[in-house]
């Protein structure tokens, strides 16, 4: 049976104050749901996050991670580092990633397979630009992010992934694909798995959409049979619209 999750993804907003304030409110808003909630704020108050919600069911996530244990690598987190703090699930792959840094999917496999020897779970992220979407290569190129990263890995350890459509041509654009899109590129994955690995394993990963899902329009694209909840961003900044998505789940 897989999960339904709400995932926020904070990203380069929320100092210290601002972190604390939120969470607290988060913490005290939070709705009865039977979903796994998760919010990743920025590393620098990663630890502050744990301690604030230890005795909350919200979980604090990581945003990204190395695939080094270690070394030279200048304002690099390790899987250990996370581990140490209380962390127990990082994102990997998200679109701003791939293209303000450069991330292949050769690197993101590199990452997958140290998290998952870390015993890390993982929220992967793909999604297509507009121009593929335009072109009608949407489908090709979800195969080819997700085959590349990931099929290389055990079936022991698909237990350990959530993945999450990100269209980038729908992420802090205004734009958002319809209910009816979302679900036809997650059922396009769930039968791309299948084919490489099994039904099984296909219907039991938790598949979240993650293009500016809000309030309005959360509970149409949440009630599609093989959308499992969002990979929130903006939205995930305030408490209130937070919570709407979480009761819409």
């Amino acid at each position: 049976m897989r999960s339904k999750i709400v995932a926020g993804n904070w990203k380069m907003n929320k100092n210290l104050a601002e972190t604390e304030a939120l969470l607290t409110e988060l913490a005290a808003k939070l709705p009865d749901t039977t979903a796994e909630v998760m919010v990743a704020p920025t590393f620098v108050n990663l630890a502050t996050a744990v301690n604030s919600l230890e005795s909350s069911t919200i979980n604090a996530i990581a945003q990204n991670m190395h695939f080094a244990e270690s070394g030279a690598y200048t304002g690099e987190i390790s899987a250990d580092m996370l581990q140490s703090i209380g962390v127990d699930t990082v994102i990997l792959g998200h679109s701003e990633r791939r293209a303000y840094f450069g991330e292949t999917d050769e690197i993101l496999e590199k990452k997958v397979k140290t998290a998952i020897t870390k015993n890390l779970r993982i929220v992967f992220c793909f999604g297509e630009e507009l121009a593929d979407r335009k072109s009608g290569n949407h489908f090709k190129v979800v195969e080819s992010q997700i085959k590349n990263a990931l099929f290389s890995l055990d079936k022991s350890a698909w237990g350990s992934i959530v993945l999450a459509y990100e269209p980038v041509w729908a992420i802090g654009t205004g734009e958002t694909a319809s209910a009816e899109q979302a679900q036809e590129m997650h059922a396009f994955i769930r039968k791309t798995i299948t084919e490489a690995y099994n039904a099984e394993i296909a219907n039991n990963v938790s598949i979240l959409y993650g293009g500016s899902v809000k309030p309005a329009n959360a509970k149409e694209i949440f009630s599609k049979p093989d959308v499992d909840g969002g990979l929130i961003g903006g939205a995930a900044l305030v408490a209130d619209d937070f919570v709407a998505i979480i009761k819409a789940i």
